[in-house]
């Protein structure tokens, strides 16, 4: 899988970032809806139809497969980012990252989840993120097929224009729970984890993609873990996560935006807990 640099090595200035008063936030907003508009209607065609799978990993130890569809929705949204906001930075999955004038940037994801999308399974969705310069401010989770938007900012969230909110739920042992397998050559601490997380939930489901995201932010699934992240799968998922109530850090704790192991709670005390059962698995 191709690896970006953090937005922050790319950024001319590290530190800065842009604040945006509510209408330019609902401006943004309006336009991130647009390019999921745009990427729907350029991956839809290709859903459940004919379709030739290529391997970005070129033989490697894990499969990474790409299709017309993920490379013509990224390719509509960033021609539609070019015309309305140039001076916007562009970092994408498909094609190489763009810097701009100003602090931000929108993170694309065309297709998060193309092995679901090429064995027709609708939980892949199409991943936008607004970056102000420091974090991500928007975020949109799209599942064109099914019809549901997820969207994220500071000011709440909401799925097809209706508000949500993540759920209580403070024990592991009453979590509803989706983990995403590691990839091959996983660490035998980071399999640890998976393992431990799923013998201790009330109940487990394997795979989601983001689309498990925006169940958590709609109060259906308590957790999700994942490892193994980039830039352009996680960006978008931070608004939804955390504009629900919700909370998205790495397994150490820490700043999520840049990718890696990721786990998000609905409930902050069972964030705190799986945070201190991650460390321990991992230190033994």
């Amino acid at each position: 899988m191709k690896k970006n640099l953090s937005l922050h090595e790319q950024s001319n200035d590290p530190a800065a970032g842009v604040l945006l008063d509510a209408a330019q936030q609902d401006s943004l907003l309006s336009f991130a809806r647009e390019l999921a508009d745009a990427a729907g209607a350029a991956i839809l065609p290709h859903f459940r139809a004919e379709l030739i799978v290529e391997d970005k990993s070129a033989g490697g130890a894990v499969f990474d497969p790409v299709t017309v569809a993920d490379r013509a929705a990224e390719r509509a949204m960033r021609d539609l980012i070019a015309a309305r906001y140039p001076d916007h930075g562009i970092v994408g999955e498909e094609e190489s990252s763009v810097t701009g004038s100003s602090a931000l940037r929108w993170v694309l994801d065309p297709i998060d989840g193309t092995r679901a999308f090429v064995t027709g399974l609708p939980i892949w969705g199409t991943l936008i993120a607004l970056n102000d310069g420091r974090r991500p401010v928007l975020g949109v989770i799209d599942q064109p097929f099914t019809r549901e938007r997820f969207v994220g900012t500071p000011s709440g969230a909401w799925c097809n224009d209706k508000p949500i909110r993540t759920r209580a739920c403070t024990d592991l042992a009453q979590a509803r729970v989706m983990l995403t397998v590691p990839a091959a050559g996983a660490k035998v601490s980071e399999q640890m984890v998976f393992d431990a997380i799923a013998t201790g939930a009330q109940m487990v489901r394997f795979g989601g993609d983001c689309y498990a995201y925006g169940l958590l932010a709609h109060g259906l699934v308590d957790l999700v873990l994942e490892a193994h992240l980039d830039i352009h799968d996680v960006q978008a998922l931070i608004p939804v996560v955390e504009g629900a109530g919700g909370v998205i850090t790495t397994w150490e704790g820490g700043d999520p935006q840049h990718g890696g192991s990721v786990v998000a709670c609905g409930d902050p005390a069972l964030h705190r807990k799986l945070l201190t059962l991650i460390a321990g698995l991992r230190a033994a």
